[in-house]
């Protein structure tokens, strides 16, 4: 357990160096509390601007949805994710086909957009990109990010209701938030511990980067996916981790995945 601080600012009492991931060495300025609470209101944020964010309809493509919260659940569910029932863990699908790019508030709001859905060719690739997603905010990446980009006090001021300017700024910059190399580092093998349990290929982050390769990267690379260190790299990396735990799973879903895209408008 991390030392507790308190900051008692307008009368509202914020944890600083809460309690986190008994095996995570980092020190984060914000609770698990203000993780949830933060990225609460970056979700709501985010769904109120259609125009920049335009999310399908959870009634209108139910079968979309229910196809990508059952490759969530299977990765909850799988017993590595340590905020699996702290966070809400919510996916929504950002209906944008030029956008190869997912990301995930504070507190496990996932946004996922077409474009990246439409590139990956099976499900295990899908799952790995959602594993990497996930670990960033079960690892506590983005409010340690957050900070360094916006500081201490302009977040304090998001957590107490105010500076809606920046709440919206926040909301726009984790399309692009752009992680340290041993954050992406953590979150790359992340994304295999939580799929090894399950019957999915764990490495399946790997064959996203191998078709990033092979297409020679472009001006849609995933920030998320395409920053330090080198895809190429991350590739082996990926796969000695699946090596490394000792991991089976197989890639069986190719038509579903077929499906499911084929769903998407």
């Amino acid at each position: 357990m991390k030392i507790k601080s308190l900051l008692v600012l307008g009368g509202m009492v914020i944890t600083l160096f809460g309690c986190g991931n008994p095996d995570d060495n980092s020190i984060n300025i914000f609770s698990v509390e203000d993780d949830k609470q933060l990225g609460a209101q970056v979700n709501q944020e985010i769904l109120s601007n259609p125009q920049e964010y335009p999310v399908l309809s959870e009634s209108q493509y139910s079968a979309a949805y229910a196809y990508l919260n059952n490759i969530r659940n299977k990765i909850l569910n799988a017993g590595e994710v340590y905020y699996k029932d702290e966070f809400v863990w919510e996916v929504r699908i950002i209906h944008d086909d030029n956008t190869l790019n997912a990301f995930c508030t504070p507190g496990g709001y996932i946004y996922v957009y077409t474009g990246l859905i439409k590139f990956l060719d099976s499900e295990h690739e899908l799952a790995g990109v959602l594993g990497h997603e996930i670990a960033h905010a079960d690892r506590r990446h983005t409010t340690d990010q957050l900070t360094k980009a916006y500081g201490l006090q302009l977040l304090l001021d998001v957590l107490l209701g105010g500076n809606q300017g920046t709440l919206t700024e926040i909301a726009s910059g984790l399309t692009t938030l752009a992680f340290s190399r041993a954050n992406e580092t953590e979150a790359d093998r992340y994304s295999v511990v939580y799929l090894c349990p399950t019957d999915y290929q764990a490495d399946g982050a790997a064959n996203f980067f191998e078709n990033l390769v092979n297409a020679g990267g472009s001006s849609g690379t995933p920030v998320f996916l395409s920053t330090h260190p080198d895809p190429g790299n991350r590739v082996q990396n990926i796969q000695d981790v699946g090596v490394e735990l000792g991991c089976g799973g197989t890639n069986i879903f190719d038509q579903e995945y077929q499906d499911f895209k084929n769903s998407l408008p």
